[in-house]
C-alpha cells in the first residue's frame, strides 16, 4: 500500500516516527521539514525531484495541513532548529 492510496491519509502521525510529528503518508519525511524548505525558497519542483518517492499531491496535502496547524507546525521548526544550536 502506498501513500496515495484512496483509504490512507496523506498526512500521518505515527508514534515512534520523527517524534510523532505530522509524516507525509508512512514515509518519514515530516510536514515541518518540506514547510521548512518551502519558506527557504524551495520549490515544489525541486522538492519533488529531492524526494522522488513524493508527489504533488503530498506536498500539497503537506501545504493544507500546515494551513490549518501552522502553530503546531513552526513550533515544531523552531525545536529543530534548537536542537541543532546545542
Amino acid at each position: 500500500m502506498t501513500a496515495t492510496d484512496a483509504d490512507e491519509p496523506l498526512i500521518q502521525k505515527t508514534p515512534g516516527v520523527i517524534g510523532g510529528q505530522a509524516c507525509i503518508g508512512r514515509s518519514r519525511i515530516a510536514v515541518f521539514m518540506m514547510v521548512e524548505q518551502k519558506q527557504r525558497g524551495v520549490s515544489d519542483r525541486d522538492l519533488l525531484r529531492n524526494y522522488p518517492t513524493l508527489t504533488q499531491q503530498e506536498l500539497d496535502a503537506a501545504w493544507a495541513y500546515y494551513a490549518a496547524h501552522r502553530q503546531e507546525v513552526e513550533d515544531a521548526i523552531r525545536r529543530n532548529n534548537s536542537d541543532d544550536d546545542e
